[in-house]
């Protein structure tokens, strides 16, 4: 049994939505927060971040990401 893995694009980092519903997808995101405080809240952003960065794995794409974030301030 061969389990399918999405991989990042050959060309860059997926600037499209690639969740079947995109709104529950912000919904788990908005409701891990729930009842954090600030500073518990930030500490799970980071947390998140490093755990899909190494999911990443590619430093290229975690780069353009970085920088596309960066944009969007």
């Amino acid at each position: 049994m061969t389990a399918a893995v999405a991989m990042a694009p050959v060309n860059g980092l997926a600037r499209e939505s690639r969740f079947a519903d995109p709104d529950a997808a912000f919904r788990l995101l908005a409701k891990a927060h729930r009842d954090l405080d600030e500073r518990e809240s930030a500490a799970l952003n980071a947390r998140l971040i490093l755990i899909l960065a190494n999911h990443i794995g590619d430093e290229a794409i975690l780069r353009e990401a970085v920088a596309l974030a960066h944009e969007a301030r």
